[in-house]
């Protein structure tokens, strides 16, 4: 049993390890490594160089590590039994004080002093668990690793004799008594000088000790549940993996998962001994396993690592096409300097291979490189090397991989939808791994699309950033709320609201902004409005699936979808302008969305929430052929014509409208057809026709000194002056017994606004209130024109349909 430093940081979770070393005793015997106390490690080597340096702050850090360990011994040890104990640690102390004030005074270090130094932290972290396990009641012993495991005299980083160190192990755990406590890290030269094992070292010790012994499991304990499937400080819902096989820990470590590092566990893979990673802080979990045989995931792969800030460095020409020994001299040219490689790609043509490095060796690797290669430089038959710098490899791991059909294009489709480029890309024949160069830029992102592509593909998580909280987006959040529970349970559906802005302020939270109170949130923590910021933060956050919810009237919003588009984020609006913009422009929103495999949802456009565009859609994919389409498609001017009456004058009413949202903060907009016009012109594009909107002719049913009003005040005062003589004109339609209705219609090829009386017998007599009505004529509907009828404005219809094209988004 190996204990971290997290695990043995301090006297309240030593006790904790106390209590799990005597659940094990109690039905086999056990061993324990620990590490030094948390952070001691690292403290150490700051003091040596300040003493190197000939800092003399170095004291009051040996000072604060001194009463640090002291404190420790009265916390674990009863006081009765504290005296001897305090005194074996003092010396020892004493003596790492003598050693620092020696660099002090030569202001020089060596390695094995370094090594010397270091020992400190294990030899006293273990000799003081070992008086707090006796202390406990359990028998145990102090058990110095220097003893047994023999090293070299590569100090920082010593090479162990498997030969001689096995031997000394058995025969010291031989005829060994009650749990033994071994300082990990440290072993020692033939002479007896003290060295550490490097990187990794305490495990080191443990697999070196599991495998000498032959034991039936090694378990490592750190303050995480197990191996992880991805990092869980970038990757939301990442959760431990139950089982992996050494050669997937060994992939998953190389890439950046940092639980276990891979030279450590050598011994125990070597035996075929199992190996399991604990919680220490939760020890219920079941943790991960590692053993020779993989485990089947039902995901195909078993976890994502990565490594950030790394270097792409391509050579290419064509002098490298059919010319043997090219890689052999790059390769070469690279190891003799020292350069460790991490990731190889190569074009099958052979005219180029990139190859991704640490950051701090791409000038030596450059010169190298332009060194070896020289000649051909000069012959123009090699490039100068390129070099792509501040890029991330992601690494998708899994021995299942090669017997699951798909992984591969599930990866490159579910990064392409977000719009992450590749840059390199290396498989390994047994598709144990697939690395990926991107950008570092893309790489939190990049982790969360693979994650729940894989792992959560049964739940979506939806970014939305939400432009606009009056009428419609407010009730639009209101309605988010409380379908939230709903969507995430039944369609696996969750939606985050991450960024909300109205034209005085905006906010953020990358979490998900609490919908319960978003307007209080707005008001108190958001920031003053800026759409160019609001749009630049959402271009930043570079969140997956992200979604722009237009929910305003703006010009100045629908004339960044495009960039939005190129962005790789979806759009989902009610807002007509851009699509009713100069054709080109709404013909390249459609274009930009399908290259980058986004959405481009629009259906609020025309009739609120009621399914028009998706229906005219649909039936032109079926291969159906649109002849006409007769519409009523203004809920606000049916609302008009049918509330209308000798009590309510056309002034009043519109005021209704507005009051009620049924109606544009303009109602011009409404009632010189501008709004209309923009709807049939979006149908009339749907379905193939290329028609602007000076195309679309308006019959105007008001007066011209209407329609000339500079405001909206204005507006509402000269329509006052209407209300006469349009109340003539009502009771002469009434006396007919007919109705009126603004009729939009598009056939061959144009499209036509009118007001039109209809008789009892036409189905656009009976549309009542707000509703709106679509009559289809089409080459399979000719005889009996399909209809698609219901209500045509209003905040709660409209928001509904725009909240029915996020969940669109996320099929």
């Amino acid at each position: 049993m190996k204990f971290g430093g997290s695990s043995v940081k301090d006297a309240t979770v030593i006790k904790k390890v106390i209590e799990i070393v005597k659940g094990r005793i109690k039905k086999e015997k056990a061993a324990v490594v620990v590490s030094a106390f948390g952070g001691v490690t690292d403290e150490l080597i700051r003091l040596s160089k300040e003493a190197a340096s000939g800092d003399k702050g170095y004291r009051s850090g040996l000072e604060a590590m001194e009463l640090r360990h002291l404190t420790a011994v009265r916390e674990l040890v009863k006081v009765a039994n504290q005296s001897a104990v305090l005194a074996n640690v003092k010396v020892r102390l004493n003596e790492l004080d003598d050693v620092l004030h020696g660099i002090f005074l030569v202001r020089e270090i060596s390695p094995k002093t370094q090594d010397f130094i270091l020992s400190f932290g294990e030899r006293l972290s273990s000799y003081i668990i070992t008086e707090a396990f006796r202390d406990a009641g359990v028998k145990s012993n102090w058990a110095d690793a220097v003893q047994f495991i023999s090293t070299n005299n590569e100090f920082n980083n010593a090479q162990v004799d498997f030969e001689t160190t096995n031997k000394q192990i058995r025969k010291f755990f031989k005829d060994a008594q009650g749990v033994q406590i071994v300082p990990g890290f440290i072993g020692s030269t033939p002479s007896g000088e003290i060295t550490t094992l490097g990187r990794g070292g305490s495990d080191y010790t443990a697999a070196i000790i599991a495998a000498a012994l032959k034991v039936r499991e090694l378990e490592i304990w750190t303050d995480v549940d197990g191996i992880m499937t991805a990092d869980p400080r970038k990757v939301t819902g990442a959760f431990p993996v139950s089982h992996l096989s050494y050669e997937e820990t060994m992939e998953l470590s190389h890439f950046g998962a940092k639980v276990v590092y891979p030279p450590s566990i050598q011994p125990v893979m070597e035996k075929g001994i199992p190996f399991r990673i604990l919680n220490t802080f939760n020890v219920n979990a079941p943790g991960t396993l590692v053993s020779k045989k993989s485990v089947h995931f039902d995901a195909g792969i078993k976890g994502i690592s990565s490594i950030d800030h790394v270097a792409l460095l391509t050579l290419h020409g064509s002098g490298m096409i059919g010319v043997a020994g090219i890689s052999m001299r790059l390769f070469g040219a690279l190891a003799r300097h020292h350069v460790s490689v991490i990731m190889i790609s190569q074009a099958s043509s052979e005219h180029s291979i990139n190859f991704a490095i640490r950051p701090d060796d791409v000038a030596t690797a450059r010169k190298a490189i332009e060194s070896e290669f020289r000649n051909e430089i000069i012959l123009g038959q090699v490039e100068p090397v390129k070099v792509e710098e501040d890029m991330s490899v992601v690494a998708v791991v899994g021995e299942n991989m090669q017997r699951t059909p798909g992984v591969a294009g599930k990866l490159f489709s579910s990064l392409g939808r977000n719009g992450i480029n590749i840059s390199a890309i290396a498989q390994g024949s047994s598709e144990l791994n697939i690395s990926l160069v991107i950008d570092n830029k893309d790489i939190k992102k990049a982790l969360n699309v693979i994650h729940e592509g894989f792992f959560l593909s049964h739940q979506q998580t939806l970014n939305l950033f939400v432009v606009g909280t009056g009428t419609v987006g407010g009730t639009l959040l209101n309605q988010i709320r409380s379908q939230f529970e709903y969507l995430k349970d039944t369609h696996h559906l969750q939606l985050r609201v991450v960024g909300l802005t109205n034209t005085r302020k905006m906010a953020f939270a990358e979490h998900g902004v609490d919908l319960i109170d978003w307007k209080q949130m707005l008001q108190l923590e958001g920031k003053k409005a800026d759409f160019g910021k609001f749009i630049d933060r959402m271009f930043k956050c570079n969140l997956r699936n992200s979604v722009l919810v237009d929910c305003t009237s703006s010009g100045d919003v629908a004339a960044i979808y495009k960039d939005v588009l190129e962005k790789s984020i979806s759009v989902v609006t009610p807002n007509k302008i851009a699509c009713s913009s100069p054709y080109n422009s709404y013909k390249a929103l459609k274009r930009t969305a399908a290259l980058r495999g986004v959405r481009f949802l629009f259906e609020t456009n025309v009739g609120s929430g009621l399914p028009v565009v998706n229906t005219l859609n649909d039936l032109i994919k079926s291969g159906d052929r649109i002849e006409q389409i007769e519409a009523v498609l203004s809920g606000t001017l049916n609302y008009l014509f049918n509330t209308v009456s000798a009590k309510n004058s056309l002034s009043t009413t519109v005021k209704k409208a507005m009051d009620m949202g049924y109606a544009e903060p303009d109602p011009r907009i409404d009632l010189n057809g501008v709004d209309v016009a923009r709807k049939i012109l979006i149908l009339a594009r749907e379905s193939g026709a290329k028609l602007e909107i000076k195309d679309v002719k308006v019959d105007h049913f008001l007066p011209e000194y209407c329609q000339k009003a500079k405001s909206v005040d204005d507006f509402m005062k000269t329509l006052q002056k209407y209300d006469a003589d349009f109340e003539v004109k009502r009771k002469e339609l009434e006396a007919k017994g007919r109705r009126w209705r603004y009729v939009a219609t598009y056939k061959n090829g144009k499209a036509v606004l009118a007001l039109k009386e209809f008789e009892s017998s036409h189905p656009f007599y009976h549309i009542e209130g707000s509703d709106n009505i679509v009559l289809f004529t089409t080459m399979r509907y000719k005889a009996q024109p399909l209809v698609v009828k219901g209500a045509g404005a209003g905040a709660e219809v409209t928001a509904a349909g725009v909240l029915a094209d996020i969940v669109r988004v996320g099929a």
